[in-house]
């Protein structure tokens, strides 16, 4: 890791009073919980990251692995699984022995945040250690935002105005000569259901981005 970058929040974070007394009343309530900051998940060589919102309450709160535990992580670890992103069966738990390959998940808002909803300035806060998260990553290529949040967060971390790249899923940014960022609609249960993002939508944007990267790597077949 490169020094003085601070890519994983302590366990015991203090960034955001909100968050914080969010998190201890969880914690009362159910003991056994992870209850603490999420930290990121996968390979900090692999070419692709996927940011996400914040962690769900009964989701990654409760198990300490990003989008391990409800809807939104059976959808998005079932289509890196098909587009060669992984390794193993995926079954909702942190001891599965289900492994990302070429790949990190993580979040733009680590803790979890009341009604699944982030404030401005908690973004904020915690964007420090995406930044950093995405500077400890040597062969990173693409980025993959779900959702305006994410996207948004993504763009500050690399240094840009917000207004140089609007968030549109399916769109493809070029951030640089060696990376870019794809946008999508998070993989959330409401968006689903409302068919705002379909299984197949999600499934395009991998698409682009197996594209992007090339047809394989060490020796992993990919998705179509």
């Amino acid at each position: 890791m490169n020094a003085g970058l601070c890519p994983e929040p302590p366990d015991d974070c203090q960034l955001c009073p909100r968050l914080v007394t969010y998190r201890e009343r969880n914690r009362a309530d159910q003991p056994t919980w992870h209850n603490a900051p999420v930290q990121s998940f996968g390979e900090t060589d692999g070419q692709l990251a996927i940011i996400g919102l914040a962690p769900g309450l009964k989701g990654a709160n409760r198990t300490g692995r990003p989008f391990t535990g409800d809807y939104a992580g059976d959808l998005l670890y079932s289509t890196v699984s098909k587009f060669g992103f992984a390794a193993g069966t995926y079954s909702a738990r942190p001891d599965d022995g289900f492994t990302l390959r070429n790949c990190l998940v993580t979040n733009a808002v680590r803790c979890v945040p009341p009604k699944n909803k982030p404030q401005t300035d908690e973004a904020t806060q915690c964007r420090r250690f995406l930044s950093d998260r995405l500077k400890t990553m040597p062969n990173l290529r693409a980025v993959l935002a779900l959702g305006h949040i994410a996207h948004d967060n993504v763009v500050s971390c690399l240094g840009y105005k917000r207004s140089q790249f609007k968030f549109g899923h399916g769109a493809k940014h070029k951030m640089s000569e060696t990376l870019y960022l794809f946008d999508s609609y998070h993989c959330s249960r409401y968006n689903t259901n409302t068919r705002r993002l379909t299984e197949e939508m999600f499934h395009d944007v991998f698409k682009a981005i197996r594209v992007f990267l090339g047809s394989g790597f060490d020796g992993i077949k990919t998705g179509p």
